[in-house]
């Protein structure tokens, strides 16, 4: 009998926050239920799960196959499909199974690396696109629901709670983000998944989860304007259009190196566009004056110029300093 109450209480209080919230009597809680199981209904078809596949090269193994999973937002009917970059990065396939259970191969359309966004696109028709939601009217408190595909088998698994906060910076790869986080419960396999609201509108895509014993409930999303801008670039260009850049990839290294011009930590230039006066094996000291001591302080830099605009870069190179001007290029690739 005890048992039974402990289940029951989370469930009364639910319902008596809700009342007492919209100011309605004791026969109306009924309807708050009826009301929240047709939103899931509403949005369940509007969610995919993603399937992928990378090939991957051993020298024990040789070639070989990893599987990976996570969650998806159907965009329009003709097949569009919203869902992180970090799920499908690398991918040699992929592939979206319907909430009827339907299985597509996937291709991509486009992906950015900033806002960790990729868009998929199906041959299908007919899909139930999900309804975007003006993420700016969003507030901390309001209620909320994830729709996703956890531990990348359980797809359509629906969980509760509230907007904790907006406007969230998180850095996560080095990218620093503007999010939502939420209580709602989310798991490997949740990432790009739905998070609606109880007009049953995607209020975000989920993207990350702050993990360790004693973290439970903080989750974050990726606001909808931000998924709405990002998407309609991607679906249109295959890229987000206006985004300068080094030209450069670069590495972060935490500690001294076997080659000898990795001589301490910092950001080094792996390679480097042949006219931009960058080379490999430099390591980047400042840009304009600021600091660099990750790829994160690189981002925050090229976030207050444009294409075109012209930086000078202090770098050591060959036992010294030298400074070099690079004139930011438009980022095309992800």
């Amino acid at each position: 009998m005890k048992e039974l109450q402990k289940r029951i209480a989370p469930v009364l209080c639910t319902v008596l926050l809700c009342i007492g919230a919209l100011g309605m009597n004791a026969s109306a809680a009924s309807l708050v239920v009826i009301d929240l199981a047709d939103i899931v209904d509403q949005t369940l078809p509007s969610v995919v799960e993603v399937f992928t596949e990378t090939k991957q090269v051993s020298g024990w193994y040789g070639e070989y196959v990893t599987e990976g999973a996570g969650s998806g937002v159907i965009l329009t009917a003709d097949g569009y499909i919203v869902t992180n970059r970090h799920v499908i990065d690398g991918a040699s396939t992929v592939k979206v199974r319907l909430n009827s259970g339907q299985t597509y191969a996937a291709q991509l359309a486009g992906s950015d690396i900033k806002t960790d966004l990729a868009v998929l696109k199906i041959d299908a028709a007919g899909l139930t696109p999900a309804e975007l939601a003006d993420s700016s009217q969003a507030r901390a408190g309001d209620f909320v629901i994830a729709v996703g595909n956890p531990l990348g088998e359980l797809g359509g698994t629906v969980t509760e709670g509230i907007i904790s906060a907006k406007d969230r910076e998180i850095t996560i790869d080095g990218q620093t983000m503007t999010l939502l986080q939420t209580s709602a419960a989310v798991n490997p396999g949740n990432s790009g998944g739905g998070l609606f609201n109880l007009d049953g509108e995607l209020v975000g895509v989920v993207n990350a989860k702050s993990s360790g014993s004693d973290i439970e409930g903080l989750a974050f999303a990726v606001p909808a304007n931000t998924v709405r801008e990002i998407t309609q670039e991607l679906i249109q260009h295959g890229y987000v259009t206006g985004r300068p850049q080094l030209g450069i990839s670069a590495a972060q290294l935490t500690r001294p190196g076997a080659a000898a011009y990795f001589d301490q930590p910092g950001i080094y230039v792996i390679s480097s566009a042949a006219d931009n006066g960058l080379k490999s094996g430099d390591r980047i000291i400042d840009i304009d004056g600021t600091p660099i001591a990750g790829t994160a302080d690189i981002t925050a830099v090229l976030d207050r110029h444009s294409v075109g605009d012209q930086v000078k870069i202090t770098v050591f190179r060959s036992g010294r300093e030298a400074v070099v001007t690079v004139r930011l290029t438009e980022q095309k690739s992800v």
